[in-house]
């Protein structure tokens, strides 16, 4: 179970526990979590006698080569001025801009395109198709900046990637 914090935050536990409970006596499951909330460890417990846990250092979470940035910013109005500012003052090659919501990626994505940044945006709402195309747009450099959920931010992986 790939994700299972996301699953567990996204309301799948009834759904997980009804096709666990369909899998054969003996079946090897494996767990991946970014997180251990508690809830995750209790699906561990459920469905795994003897769980083997291997654990990732914080230090080893951040590749080499990427630099990443949080910027707290006090209004909602700012933030755009500000990235825009961030965006200008950085050599990019290419990055990835995360946003809470599919709104906010619409949202930004549109108010880029209107300041003459080459964007593209992929999110959860999009068809599997046109996904694909973006990412494949994305990692041929025809776009810069990729705006996304945190869809794209689990396990993909573009090399030319230098900013998130």
């Amino acid at each position: 179970l790939d994700e299972a914090d996301e699953m567990l935050n996204r309301g799948f536990k009834e759904q997980v526990y009804d096709i666990y409970r369909y899998l054969p006596p003996g079946t090897q499951v494996v767990l991946v979590s970014a997180t251990m909330p508690y809830e995750v460890l209790e699906m561990t417990h459920k469905f795994m006698s003897k769980p083997f846990r291997v654990l990732v250092k914080r230090d080893e979470l951040t590749l080499e080569g990427i630099k990443q940035f949080f910027v707290a910013v006090e209004r909602e109005q700012w933030k755009f001025d500000t990235l825009c500012d961030l965006y200008d003052t950085l050599t990019i090659t290419q990055a990835v801009i995360f946003c809470n919501t599919k709104q906010k990626v619409d949202w930004l994505t549109q108010k880029m395109r209107d300041a003459n940044f080459t964007v593209a945006a992929i999110h959860g709402d999009m068809p599997q198709k046109e996904r694909d195309a973006i990412m494949t747009q994305f990692r041929s450099g025809a776009s810069r900046v990729l705006i996304s959920t945190d869809l794209w931010g689990r396990g993909l992986d573009v090399q030319q990637v230098s900013l998130v």
